[in-house]
């Protein structure tokens, strides 16, 4: 059994970020939200792959199954990035049980209509969906 590991250390408008498994990062700036973090999921390879499409992944059957988590092995090395960080813009972090129920756009929607209440609405949302798995989100914004 393994789980996922988000880390992130925010520093002179720069989120250093370190990544294991499919719980994703997200920045949102702006018009838009961009998913930084690469799920380290089985039907993350076959899209990457290109053997299946984006829209197949949503709903495969090993959605799941991790190639890289914590736990698993004596030693796994985490994916490090680091992007800029300006004023205004949020920081996402969330588990699958969210991404997994509510698509990125509604992620956008409601963080950009009441950031203050975003996380509430996000895990009350991905429940209303099913919430079939365990719900987390963090949301920081650079003021």
């Amino acid at each position: 059994m393994g789980t996922t590991l988000e880390v992130c250390l925010i520093y002179n408008n720069k989120v250093y970020i370190g990544h294991i498994g499919d719980s994703r990062i997200y920045r949102i700036r702006s018009t838009f939200i961009r998913k930084l973090t690469k799920d380290h999921s089985y039907v993350e390879q076959l899209v990457t792959d290109g053997t299946i499409t984006k829209e197949e992944a949503i709903n495969h059957p090993k959605k799941n199954m991790l190639v890289k988590a914590l736990g698993c092995t004596a030693y796994v090395e985490p994916d490090v990035m680091v992007k800029g960080f300006l004023n205004d813009d949020v920081i996402l972090i969330c588990s699958d049980g969210l991404t997994n129920m509510v698509k990125e756009q509604e992620i956008y929607d409601y963080v950009k209509e009441d950031i203050n209440n975003a996380t509430d609405k996000l895990v009350q949302r991905a429940n209303e969906m099913g919430g079939y798995d365990n719900i987390t989100v963090i949301v920081i914004q650079n003021n």
